[in-house]
């Protein structure tokens, strides 16, 4: 067994599970394009720009509908992103998040990547919902946390379920629960091992 991309520790949603042979595609389906529905609280930041990291109060500002959206619409098409510190991209061969933990200091290089879409989808201050459309590489905690800096509110990632993974979609998918010891065998059999 194999899977192909992992969520973050407070993520639910999507994960793509492989058996047998189909373990050696883990490498290009990471690759595909992923949709999230994001929640993302507003007026504060968060050490791990996510709901886990320690948070400091920021702004009493509150946005407009038409701020919100138009913040959103900036970040659509190809961006400049810089990942959290505590996120498991590798630096020298170690995942930052275990470097930061350790107390060293951590750069993460900026890198591109592509946001099709982001859709407001509910707003209820302090929480802003959104649907996104991202490609592989995208940092969900990195756009919360760019929205909260562009409203100039701060923001954190609050929430996140991966709803896609290219053509595989969150509605068709298997609980955890659904494979096990009695009915392995006929998944493996299915995807040709």
């Amino acid at each position: 067994m194999g899977h192909a991309g992992t969520l973050d520790p407070l993520a639910t949603g999507l994960m793509l599970v492989l058996l047998g042979k189909a373990c050696k595609q883990a490498m290009e389906l990471t690759k595909l394009d992923k949709t999230y529905v994001a929640e993302i609280t507003l007026g504060e930041t968060s050490t791990t720009d996510d709901g886990e990291g320690d948070k400091q109060r920021v702004s009493e500002l509150v946005p407009s509908l038409d701020e919100i959206k138009a913040a959103l619409g900036g970040f659509v098409g190809e961006i400049s992103q810089v990942p959290s510190v505590y996120s498991a991209i590798k630096i020298d061969g170690r995942e930052a998040y275990k470097r930061t933990r350790a107390g060293e200091s951590v750069t993460i290089p900026t890198r591109n990547v592509t946001i099709y879409r982001n859709d407001l989808t509910r707003y209820d201050y302090p929480r802003v919902q959104i649907e996104t459309d991202v490609s592989s590489g995208t940092y969900v905690r990195s756009l919360a946390r760019d929205l909260g800096e562009a409203l100039e509110t701060g923001a954190y990632l609050s929430g996140l379920i991966r709803t896609r993974v290219g053509q595989y979609a969150l509605y068709d998918a298997a609980g955890l629960g659904a494979i096990n010891s009695s009915n392995l065998h006929t998944y493996l059999k299915e995807v040709g091992t």
